[in-house]
């Protein structure tokens, strides 16, 4: 299986780490030091080598950081993760509340002068701008120092040593080169000499390569730095680009990565960083050597969001497969699952399996979130032997999944009846259905940005006093990472305020979680389309459907939908026959047919 269920820490393992690491930062005159989740890529996702805030604290969320001082160690973390970490750290550390806890004003609270360290590899240029304006109105230091979890950890894993591959440019869309030249032409145009690429899934669909270095994302790591006349180096580990060289060209020159900080001081400016992904040594090495530095958004990052119409193509082929998967799994849930009998493990070693037999399943493209009963409300809950449940019959079952294949990346979430449940739940199930509908049918003029219609998935269950803790939606990429920025339907400034293209693929997933009860959550990616004109209005946009599978008919309040609602839900489960239909037989299209029968 690509998932696995071991537990990757244990809260007792965090105390006498970070007795150790007070002892270093003592010895080294630091008041605080700061230990991100991020690695040196600046990717969501890190490596097992490079997984230190989970090796320390015992907290394994995609998001996050922890700041220790002598006497405090607070781990802040996003409304995804807020009960996932009370289980998951020890009592020396405290949780926070982030970003409605900003770091600077934290450490100005619990620091009178001196000086916090951190790994410069590891923190952005805008990061590190930010908070060192927090911190100078305290007289508090930010100083650049090695790593000091790396001088503790004995045991670090070795990084990944998989080699990269190339991506078929059929599939892209666009070779590399006219990629590379499209872009160089957009350097030239801004006077910028080089651009700085430090993110790999940019340099993966700049170069049409994908790697293995990090679980569940396609993505290569390497840093890049392209140039205006469309050439580019490559810096890789050894052997990592071996089997790339004759796909590159002779325009991309592959170099050892421990030379890209050299690379750096021999360049001519101006030379483009992008202060919210480039890792801040990269600004430090190019100011000492008097290199003129640009701050801009990464280039590859707009066009990469903006699919071609041969990803668009791919990308629904491998939703219709994975649909059909789906629809199986689920109907095997619904024969197996109110006997009782069945785990979490058991549901999430079933779906995967369906996913294999398509006989195109590359990896999954996140650990599956199996969350029955409370475990449903742990947003992003991960299923290990030490909290396996049983799937009890009546409970919710929160499924959250996605496939990664060669010729797209799918996520998916459906709530599940497992028997019979209450109206409480049925009246949260309808609120959440009615916010995914909502935001489904929305038409918006061209220049609207995620952040203006997040809102609008979470007005029916505002009108009853809930809500939910995290975005709306993600941007997802082409058999790439399965949260893509800059887009998203969300009031977050780093996703939410990028305007919405035709082209551009999001999830539509709203939820709502009852602590220590259920969870509900419902999710649909879509694809940025245009749409005809209304009136006087400019052009305007709208969302086209990329998945196809039931919603749980059991768990629906009829009576609380308007007609327009019915009739969506009526007229998708139409459609999800149409497709998936002839791709299934036997006892699951009898299934099929009847998950879909007309409200």
């Amino acid at each position: 299986m690509f998932q696995t269920f071991e537990a990757a820490s244990t809260p007792e393992q965090g105390p006498p780490r970070l007795a150790a690491l007070r002892e270093d930062m003592a010895a080294r005159g630091l008041k605080g030091f700061l230990v991100p989740r991020a690695d040196a890529y600046q990717g969501e996702y890190v490596a097992d080598c490079d997984a230190r805030l989970a090796w320390l604290t015992g907290f394994t969320g995609s998001a996050g950081f922890c700041a220790v001082l002598a006497d405090l160690a607070g781990v802040f973390v996003d409304g995804r993760y807020r009960v996932q970490v009370r289980d998951q750290v020890a009592a020396e550390f405290t949780p926070v509340d982030w970003p409605e806890n900003r770091l600077g004003p934290w450490l100005c609270d619990h620091l009178s002068g001196g000086a916090v360290g951190f790994d410069p590899w590891l923190h952005t240029v805008q990061e590190v701008a930010e908070l060192r304006d927090d911190l100078r109105t305290a007289g508090l230091a930010l100083t650049p120092t090695e790593n000091l979890v790396d001088a503790i950890w004995t045991d670090r894993p070795a990084p990944p040593d998989a080699g990269f591959f190339a991506h078929d440019a059929a599939l892209a869309g666009e070779s590399a080169a006219d990629k590379r030249a499209r872009l160089a032409g957009a350097l030239r145009k801004a006077g910028h000499r080089v651009a700085v690429l430090t993110l790999p899934d940019s340099i993966a669909w700049l170069l049409n390569i994908r790697g293995a270095d990090i679980p569940r994302n396609p993505v290569p790591q390497c840093f890049a730095l392209l140039l205006d006349d469309g050439t580019c180096q490559l810096f890789a580990r050894p052997g990592k680009a071996n089997a790339i060289t004759e796909h590159l060209g002779p325009d991309v020159a592959v170099l050892g990565q421990d030379a890209f900080l050299a690379a750096l001081t021999d360049l001519d400016g101006p030379v483009r960083i992008d202060p919210a992904s480039c890792p801040q040594i990269v600004a430090d090495v190019l100011a000492e050597n008097g290199v003129t530095v640009a701050h801009e958004q990464d280039p590859c990052v707009r066009p990469k969001a903006i699919k071609t119409p041969a990803e668009i193509a791919g990308t629904t082929e491998a939703h219709l497969r994975d649909g059909a998967a789906m629809c199986r799994f689920l109907h095997w849930l619904d024969e197996n699952a109110p006997a009782g009998g069945l785990t979490e493990i058991d549901v999430v070693r079933a779906l995967e399996q369906f996913r294999r037999d398509t006989g195109a399943l590359r990896d999954i493209s996140f650990d599956t979130i199996c969350g029955a009963g409370a475990h449903g409300a742990v947003v992003h809950y991960r299923v290990t032997e030490a909290t396996n449940n049983p799937v009890t019959p009546g409970a919710l079952l929160l499924v959250d999944s996605g496939g990664q294949y060669a010729d797209g990346t799918t996520d998916i979430t459906r709530t599940i009846a497992t028997g019979p449940v209450g109206a409480e739940e049925k009246a949260c199930f309808t609120r959440v259905l009615q916010g995914m509908i909502a935001l489904s049918r929305a038409r918006f003029p061209d220049g609207v940005a995620g952040r203006d219609l997040d809102s609008i998935a979470r007005y029916p269950l505002w009108q009853a006093g809930l809500d939910y803790g995290h975005g709306t939606g993600h941007g997802v990429g082409a058999y790439l990472c399965v949260h893509e920025g800059p887009q998203g339907f969300t009031r977050a400034p780093s996703r939410g305020h990028e305007p919405l293209k035709p082209g551009m693929i999001l999830s539509v997933e709203p939820g709502y979680y009852r602590e220590g009860a259920f969870g509900i959550r419902l999710e649909n990616l879509v694809v940025v389309q245009e749409a005809p004109a209304l009136g006087d209005m400019r052009p305007m946009l709208s969302l086209e459907t990329l998945t196809w599978v039931p919603i749980d008919r059991r768990l629906i309040d009829i009576d609380a939908l308007t007609e327009a609602e019915r009739h969506w839900i009526d007229r998708y489960h139409a459609d999800t026959v149409a497709r998936i239909g002839p791709r299934l037989e036997g006892p699951a299209r009898d299934w099929l047919e009847a998950a879909c029968a007309p409200l």
